[in-house]
């Protein structure tokens, strides 16, 4: 028993001294409680909902207010010409657009059927699904309550129902949500892995006091660092999309020099994070669960790759401006399932190379700071 308890004391000790392992035990499994539970949500809300009505009756408006009220839909402006729900759709400002009829309030007065247009973005096939399924329990209540109101008994069928139209994704099919964010998940992971493990590696076996007495300064090295699997990993991402278009049918409708593009920022970004994560630690151990901890959890939840960011808290909706993996999606769904140019998601690549040049700098200063303390 003395045995054992000195063990113990010692073991404790142990942990105390090494306060990283103590910060993992201690911060990760709180993390995961507060991640996990806001973000981890089936529940689609703040759904950007712009609106074309072509009545502007009072019935119009009581259709309208049903939506915004319902606490699933937002209010994103309203529209004049077709031509703008394009847009609208295709700069993300607007993940549904609400057609109303012109003569719509006359109409379901007199108990005429009548009906809406629904336009749903399908590049996120679940949230798509979910929104349609909100939209045609919404119209169907307030047909319910134009039933009641004209004292129609038995009527041959509802005086409201639904036209639904999905662009990008007419089918709704899993795949062409899915890979995107598989793309981006799997480039994430792989950069920022390979990197960091490669630099603690030498500081490991020693060769870093090497790369130190070198003339060779921290910019320099960092670039020769990353080019070699900066260009492993752009084979590895185009050879992924590659093989989603011809074992998933993913479409490729956009340019392939953007797309080139697209990819490229979001790997620099990717690789020079893993050198700034190598700066930080000391082994291959504690780079790895740093870089799954920083890489793979933001990548899966915060990105929109699976969970919809406008469900989320303000808290977290804040966190996911700094995930790059947010931008890159954009950017690849854009391309890919839209096929529409560079003017509709411009922001979402100078985010991408602002993210890229800021972990570049601040990876550079921390090994510069840390070869001089070093010698």
């Amino acid at each position: 028993m003395r045995k054992t308890l000195s063990i113990g004391v010692k073991e404790f000790r142990q942990i105390a001294r090494d306060r990283r392992t103590l910060l993992i035990l201690l911060f990760v499994p709180a993390f995961f409680l507060l991640l996990y539970g806001y973000a981890l949500s089936f529940d689609i809300r703040n759904i950007p909902l712009a609106v074309e009505d072509n009545d502007r009756s009072s019935a119009s408006r009581e259709v309208i207010s049903a939506f915004v009220n319902s606490g699933y839909f937002d209010f994103a402006g309203d529209i004049t010409d077709d031509a703008e729900i394009v847009r609208m759709l295709d700069e993300g400002r607007a993940r549904a657009v609400l057609v109303i009829p012109s003569n719509f309030g006359r109409d379901v007065r007199s108990a005429r059927a009548t009906r809406v247009q629904l336009i749903v973005n399908g590049d996120n096939a679940n949230t798509a699904t979910t929104v349609v399924g909100y939209a045609v329990g919404l119209v169907n209540a307030v047909s319910a309550r134009y039933e009641v109101e004209a004292r129609v008994a038995s009527p041959a069928g509802p005086v409201l129902t639904t036209e639904t139209r999905v662009w990008y994704n007419p089918e709704l099919r899993s795949t062409l949500f899915l890979v995107p964010g598989l793309i981006a998940y799997i480039a994430m992971l792989t950069a920022v892995v390979s990197t960091a493990l490669s630099i603690v590696r030498e500081k490991e076996v020693g060769t870093m006091e090497q790369v130190r007495m070198s003339p060779v300064g921290p910019l320099a090295y960092v670039v020769g660092k990353t080019v070699p699997y900066f260009l492993v990993s752009l084979v590895s991402a185009l050879g992924i999309i590659v093989v989603s278009m011809l074992l998933f049918d993913l479409p490729v409708r956009g340019s392939w020099w953007l797309l080139l593009l697209s990819v490229s920022l979001f790997l620099v970004g990717a690789l020079a994070f893993g050198v700034l994560i190598s700066t930080l630690a000391e082994t291959q151990q504690v780079a790895f669960q740093v870089a799954l901890l920083t890489s793979y959890l933001p990548t899966l939840m915060l990105s929109g790759f699976i969970f919809p960011i406008s469900s989320m808290p303000a808290a977290l909706r804040a966190i996911t401006y700094g995930v790059p993996a947010r931008y890159f999606l954009r950017a690849l769904r854009a391309i890919l399932l839209k096929g529409v140019g560079i003017e509709m998601f411009w922001r979402d690549l100078v985010a991408l190379a602002v993210f890229a040049t800021l972990v570049l700098a601040l990876s550079s200063l921390r090994l510069r700071r840390e070869w001089k303390l070093s010698r």
